[in-house]
């Protein structure tokens, strides 16, 4: 299997950054066909498939690869380095490239709690999703596909 493809159904390859980005997620996306693969991750994800940290694009920008989609700008490698150090310090744990963690109920009930209060949303402030990012957390998280396992 090649770096940029899918993993098995049991994985699910994330960026940093995508670790908040699902947080809020409510069928909204840069294209149909995006949002309809978004949903196909998020699926798995609810199913209890475990997610491995990736350094630069992952399952969820697969759609997006072709055509020079901002996935591979170093800006957005910058964003998910602030992302990573905001989740460790919401979780508690350090985690790096390769490590896998279960987006069970209790850990995202705890990294949305975080991005409630705004402790984790330093990557999403150049973000052209962070408004509506913000009013999703402000409406208590509704509509959203992410509810863990």
């Amino acid at each position: 299997m090649s770096e940029r493809s899918l993993c098995s159904p049991e994985t699910v390859r994330l960026r940093a950054h995508h670790l908040l980005c699902l947080l809020t997620f409510v069928g909204k996306g840069y294209t149909p066909a995006f949002v309809a693969h978004y949903e196909r991750v998020v699926a798995r994800l609810n199913a209890g498939a475990e997610a491995v940290l990736v350094e630069g694009p992952d399952d969820i920008c697969a759609p997006m690869l072709e055509g020079g989609h901002h996935c591979l700008k170093p800006r957005i490698a910058a964003r998910d380095t602030e992302a990573l150090a905001a989740v460790e310090a919401a979780l508690g744990t350090r985690i790096g490239v390769g490590a896998r963690l279960l987006l069970d109920r209790e850990r995202v009930a705890r990294l949305r709690e975080a991005f409630a209060d705004g402790s984790i949303r330093a990557a999403c402030v150049r973000c052209q999703w962070s408004q509506l990012c913000t009013e999703v957390a402000a409406n208590g998280y509704a509509g959203v596909r992410l509810i863990g396992n």
